[in-house]
C-alpha cells in the first residue's frame, strides 16, 4: 500500500525525508555517567530506526550541565565527549532516516531536588497544587544570563552536527524555558524580553538565528512550538500563528505543534480544553487553523496510533506527522502500515483524577516500555502505572546521586 504517508519531503535546508512519518521526542532519561548517551540508548534508536520511520527526533539534549528536566538526562555542551555522540546518530541513521536532536532548556520545570540552577523569564514557580513542591523556585535570569543561554544553544546545534546529527529541533513548547518567555502568564518582565508577543519571542527568535548561524545550510533547523498552553489567559493559537510567521524568514525548516505544559498536560492525552478531548490526533483542530496561513511546514503531534488517523492528519495539511507512545508500544508500526497491518496493543490508559500524577504516571509508562525495547524485549503495555511510576522513581533516585558527583567534579576546557 502506497499513500502520502511514504512519499518523500524535500524540506528547505534541501534535506529530504523518505516519508512523513516522524519519531516525535520522548524524554528517555537514560543517560550513562557524564551526562551521555550509552548503549541503551543506541540499541533503542536502532530498533526504531529498522522500523520504516522517515524522521527519528532524540528526547531532550539538554544546553547547560546545571540544568536538567532529569538527572538521567543527556548533555551536549562545549565540554561533552563527541564519541558517544557520534555512535548515537550512527545508530539511528541505520534504517536509512534522517535523525534529529532536539535542544532544550528546562527553566523553571527543575524537580526541587535536583542541583545546579532554576531559572525562568520572572520568579514565578510552577504551580501544580499540591504537587507544587516538587519544582524549585525560579529566579529570573539576567540578560547576561539569557545571552549565555542563546551562545549554549548555538554550541549544541554546531556539536550535533559535527556528531552526524542531520538536524535540530529547538524545543519551544511543554512549560520549558522558551516556551515560559512566551506565556504572558509566566513571563511578566518589563524589559525587552517581556511585554508583546514580540518581545517574549525575541529570546527564541535570538536563539534560531545563532543556531542557523553555527550550521551548514544543509543542516536542519526545527522548533517544537505549543498550538496553546491550554490555560486560561496564556499562549494561544493566534500567538502560535504570530510566532510561526516569525519564524518563517529565519531559515527554519519545520515547526511541530504540540501542546500544554506540566501545569496542563494536554501532551500526556489529558487537555484542558473541550476541542482537543478526542482520543486520537489530540491537538488537530488548532493544526487545521494554523496550517491554512502558515508558511512553513507543520508537524503534528499527539495521540497517533492509528493510519487512518495519520492519513487525516496528513489530508489537513500537515506535512509531517508524529508519533510518541505509538512507537514506544510497537517500533515498526511505520512497516506495518506499509503492508497495510496495525499495531495490535496499546497502552493501559491512567484515569487517575489526580491529573500532574497521572501524567507523570503515563510518562514512566512509556519509559519503562523504552528500556525493555533498549534491551532487545517486547513491550509490555499493560503494565500497571503505579508499578511503572515506583520503578521510575527508584531510577531517578539512583540518576539523581550520580547526576550530583558528576555535576560537583570539574570539567574540562572548552572544546
Amino acid at each position: 500500500m502506497t499513500s502520502e504517508l511514504f512519499s518523500p519531503l524535500t524540506l528547505r535546508s534541501g534535506q529530504v525525508l523518505k516519508n512523513r512519518i516522524a519519531k516525535a521526542a520522548m524524554e528517555e532519561n537514560m543517560a550513562d555517567d557524564g551526562q551521555l548517551p550509552d548503549w541503551q540508548l543506541l540499541s533503542l534508536y536502532q530498533r526504531w530506526a529498522a522500523g520504516g520511520t522517515g524522521l527519528l527526533i532524540t528526547g531532550n539534549v539538554m544546553v547547560h550541565a546545571e540544568a536538567l528536566t532529569g538527572p538521567a538526562g543527556v548533555v551536549l555542551d562545549e565540554h561533552a565527549p563527541l564519541e558517544p555522540f557520534i555512535d548515537w546518530a550512527k545508530a539511528a541513521k541505520s534504517g536509512g532516516g534522517a535523525i534529529w536532536m532536539q535542544i532544550n532548556h528546562p527553566g523553571r520545570q527543575v524537580a526541587s531536588d535536583m542541583p545546579g540552577v532554576v531559572w525562568g523569564p520572572t520568579d514565578i514557580g510552577v504551580s501544580l497544587g499540591k504537587h507544587s513542591s516538587r519544582f524549585g523556585k525560579p529566579t529570573a535570569m539576567t540578560p547576561q544570563q539569557i545571552h549565555e543561554t542563546v551562545e549554549r544553544y548555538a554550541v549544541t546545534a554546531r556539536r550535533a552536527e559535527e556528531a552526524g546529527f542531520d538536524g535540530v529541533e529547538i524545543h519551544a513548547a511543554h512549560g520549558y524555558l522558551l516556551s515560559q518567555f512566551l506565556s504572558p502568564l509566566v513571563n511578566k518582565r518589563t524589559d525587552q524580553w517581556g511585554g508583546s508577543l514580540e518581545n517574549r519571542a525575541r529570546m527564541l527568535l535570538d536563539i534560531v538565528r545563532a543556531v542557523r548561524a553555527s550550521v551548514s545550510s544543509s543542516f536542519a533547523v526545527a522548533v517544537k512550538l505549543n498550538s496553546a498552553d491550554f490555560q486560561r489567559g496564556g499562549f494561544g493559537a493566534d500567538d502560535a500563528r504570530q510566532v510561526i510567521e516569525m519564524l518563517a524568514p529565519l531559515g527554519v525548516d519545520m515547526v511541530e505543534l504540540s501542546g500544554g505544559s506540566y501545569e496542563s498536560p494536554a501532551m500526556t492525552g489529558r487537555p484542558a480544553d473541550d476541542r482537543t478531548q478526542a482520543r486520537e490526533a489530540y491537538f488537530l483542530d488548532l493544526a487545521k487553523d494554523l496550517v491554512k496561513t502558515s508558511p512553513l511546514p507543520l508537524m503534528l503531534t499527539g495521540g497517533i496510533t492509528r493510519r487512518v488517523t495519520a492519513e487525516k492528519v496528513l489530508d489537513s495539511g500537515v506535512s509531517v506527522l508524529g508519533m510518541g507512545t505509538a512507537l514506544a508500544i510497537t517500533p515498526d508500526l511505520p512497516e506495518r502500515w506499509r503492508q497495510g497491518r496495525e499495531a495490535d496493543r496499546s497502552m493501559r490508559p491512567v484515569t487517575w483524577s489526580d491529573k500532574a500524577l497521572a501524567s507523570a504516571a503515563s510518562m514512566a509508562q512509556v519509559r519503562h516500555q523504552m528500556r525493555r525495547l533498549a534491551r532487545g524485549r517486547r513491550t509490555k503495555p499493560g503494565t500497571h502505572p503505579a508499578i511503572a511510576l515506583i520503578s521510575e522513581r527508584r531510577k531517578q533516585q539512583r540518576a539523581l546521586r550520580n547526576y550530583r558527583t558528576w555535576l560537583a567534579k570539574p570539567r574540562g576546557a572548552k572544546v
